[in-house]
């Protein structure tokens, strides 16, 4: 009796495994698109705007039955306009982030997304001097800043047909980017809408 039930678990897990395989899929790709972005500052002194730039890297997905994991490697716009007496003023900052997204499939390629997100900053130029509230030429200022960040990327998404990708996603920084004392608390806001492409794929 026992040795049946052994026998029937043991073969519904091969079956199970055997499904699961069947639905497996990776692929490898590319993506881009528009950032919306924005530095959340706590500064009396200017008002920190939004503004707009780009993303695009690349990104791979694991795929099993209805869960998704996606991890990515890309390079992103980001920073923000600060106005100061009636002054609009260019903060940029350039990012090398790297997503490794959960995707949970719905039906017909319709997806929610959610994950952590690990940012190095490659260039900080600004026109606006954090240390002396003041305008000023645009200057490097990665020094002021952290090389590194700490995000949450919340989204949806669509997996089309023909390899294509749609993704609206949310990254909500976690951690202060700013790196001086003097520099009033900081962290990253952005908004993205992207369009990817497959590549290479592999399995359903």
């Amino acid at each position: 009796m026992k040795r049946s039930i052994i026998g029937c678990l043991l073969v519904v897990s091969v079956l199970l495994a055997h499904s699961s395989l069947g639905q497996a899929q990776f692929a490898i790709g590319l993506k881009g698109g528009a950032n919306f972005t924005k530095i959340d500052v706590s500064d009396p002194s200017a008002t920190w705007d939004g503004k707009t730039g780009f993303h695009g890297g690349a990104f791979a997905l694991i795929k099993i039955s209805k869960i998704g994991i996606q991890p990515e490697l890309i390079f992103s716009q980001q920073g923000s306009t600060v106005n100061v007496n009636a002054q609009d003023l260019s903060s940029n900052f350039s990012y090398l982030n790297i997503p490794v997204i959960l995707k949970l499939y719905l039906v017909g390629g319709l997806n929610l997304q959610a994950g952590p997100q690990f940012g190095f900053l490659t260039s900080a130029e600004s026109e606006y001097n954090p240390l002396t509230n003041v305008p000023q030429t645009s200057s490097d200022v990665k020094d002021l800043y952290k090389n590194s960040d700490f995000s949450l990327g919340l989204g949806a998404g669509w997996d089309a047909p023909f390899g294509l990708t749609f993704d609206a996603r949310y990254n909500l920084g976690l951690s202060e980017i700013n790196n001086n004392s003097q520099v009033e608390a900081a962290k990253n806001q952005v908004f993205q809408i992207s369009v990817g492409f497959k590549l290479l794929k592999f399995g359903n």
